[in-house]
């Protein structure tokens, strides 16, 4: 394996480096590569070799210098004699609270049951990403390559980290919208839980896809030259190959019948500007006929974790099904570096984490961290009640989400089967204590009534309403909702 350097993490970064930022990434390398000298890893390579993956990993997904730092030096409290201390007195407060953060979540491991994993993994996880979530990032970069070496371990570590990886890591690695992280999660997790599994999908991909690039670059030539032709500026366009364990996924759904499914490789098409995207949309039709009802616009309506992109499946080159998708380069970056890509495109990371993330009085946060924020008011309401929170996560973080808009326009994000009474307290907890009824898409409809994505919902409500009725406990789905219907209900017992 190829020995990394300060080189590799200084050439991938996203902007050109200032002098400050090169001094910190700098003095991080060689700090850490003193702590951790003549320390091995099971492999036989020296330790300090991961502490430069992981460096590499936050410097590609666009982090800042500090974060880069913190990722050099993540494993230099646990494992060599040097203390917190003299991180903090040697590269400021922010970077040890980074580093103590990741030393933390190191020591969670995954064990006994099911449910116990679940608490003491994910409220652990969950309370050090609503206080800085860069460290929930590094946490990732370090797993990520932790799975890259893990043929060095027994089998019966393999499967206990390969589980927790794919159970923890991955959906919060989804949940923050880094699909390039996720991906090499999912699939280096799925070598070791499934193998069976994983190789016969890798040999039926491997047999078709020497066939499936030949038509994909003939469809990225014809379409580059069409695109052209009508004066659309291509950034970038490129074949897309769906990873092992998404395919696997998809086959299970098709009974392994690789011939039944139609994204297994896709164009991926960059653009400048969104009218662009839609115009590149209109092109690809004219070029290709579209597939019926296979039309996906995440531009307009954007999955939870913020994925934007056109998709459209045509039949393309010699009447080939073939997926294409469509995105400005700023969409690209965050669909593969996920809420990191923030750090590329905005200034708003010059102020402090924590009124970046909580807000201020004067200013409204980001919808992307809005949930995070969602997540430490929940944290502080329902206390130490462990069954809910366990049950709280499985439905608000690991279910799917769909959106719901208010008459004006507003998204409300929803976990399934949410209903109007989980929709009135998303908007506010005042709405739901007075609602009385509710319509969806004009049309009256129950309060347990199951919402489908992309519905108008409008809450009825009426001032002579009390407060939440218990029995709606029976049918909410969200957190939120049970939070404030349970806090008006004790508060009334009491009385």
């Amino acid at each position: 394996m190829k020995q990394l350097g300060l080189e590799d993490i200084l050439k991938v970064l996203k902007k050109s480096p200032s002098e400050q930022r090169k001094k910190i990434i700098t003095e991080a390398y060689e700090f850490s590569k003193k702590a951790h000298e003549g320390q091995k890893r099971k492999s036989g390579e020296e330790y300090f070799q991961h502490s430069i993956a992981t460096a590499r990993t936050l410097a590609e997904i666009g982090m800042g210098g500090k974060t880069i730092a913190a990722g050099l030096l993540h494993d230099v409290d646990e494992d060599t004699p040097v203390t917190l201390e003299e991180i903090e007195a040697k590269f400021g407060k922010e970077v040890a609270f980074m580093v103590d953060g990741v030393t933390k979540l190191g020591k969670i491991k995954l064990r006994g049951s099911h449910e116990e994993y679940f608490l003491e993994n994910l409220r652990k996880m969950f309370l050090a990403m609503a206080a800085d979530i860069r460290v929930v990032i590094i946490k990732l970069a370090d797993r990520l390559h932790n799975m890259q070496t893990l043929d060095h371990l027994p089998p019966d570590k393999q499967q206990r980290i390969a589980r927790e990886t794919m159970e923890i890591f991955a959906p919060i690695a989804n949940r923050l919208g880094i699909g390039e992280i996720k991906t090499q999660l999912q699939d280096l997790s799925f070598k070791y839980l499934d193998s069976e599994n994983y190789n016969y999908v890798k040999e039926i991909i491997t047999k078709s896809y020497k066939e499936r690039e030949r038509y994909v670059n003939q469809a990225i030539r014809e379409l580059e030259k069409e695109l052209k032709k009508e004066g659309i500026e291509v950034l970038d366009i490129h074949g897309r190959a769906k990873s092992l364990y998404s395919s696997y996924e998809k086959l299970k759904k098709y009974d392994m019948d690789i011939n039944r499914i139609y994204d297994l490789s896709a164009v991926r098409l960059i653009v400048p500007e969104i009218a662009d995207c839609y115009e590149a949309l209109g092109i690809v039709h004219k070029k290709y006929r579209p597939m019926v009802g296979r039309i996906k616009d995440y531009i307009s309506l954007p999955k939870p974790n913020g994925y934007q992109s056109i998709h459209t499946t045509i039949f393309g080159p010699e009447g080939r099904i073939l997926e294409v998708q469509i995105r400005t380069q700023k969409m690209h970056d965050e669909a593969e570096f996920g809420i990191a890509a923030h750090w590329i495109y905005s200034d708003k990371m010059k102020k402090s984490w924590k009124e970046y993330i909580f807000g201020s009085k004067k200013e409204t946060m980001d919808k992307e961290l809005k949930w995070v924020k969602q997540l430490r008011e929940w944290q502080n309401e329902i206390g130490r009640d462990d069954e809910e929170f366990i049950e709280g996560l499985k439905i608000d973080f690991f279910k799917n989400h769909i959106f719901a808009f208010t008459p004006k326009g507003d998204i409300i994000d929803l976990p399934e089967e949410a209903t109007p009474v989980d929709f009135a307290y998303a908007i506010h907890s005042e709405v739901g204590n007075s609602t009385v009824g509710a319509k969806a898409d004009g049309k009256m409809v129950p309060l347990d009534y199951h919402i489908h994505n992309g519905q108008v919902l409008e809450i009825i409500t009426s001032k002579d309403r009390k407060g939440p009725n218990p029995d709606w406990l029976k049918f909410v789905k969200t957190s939120m909702a049970k939070s404030a219907i349970r806090k008006v209900t004790r508060k009334e017992n009491q009385q």
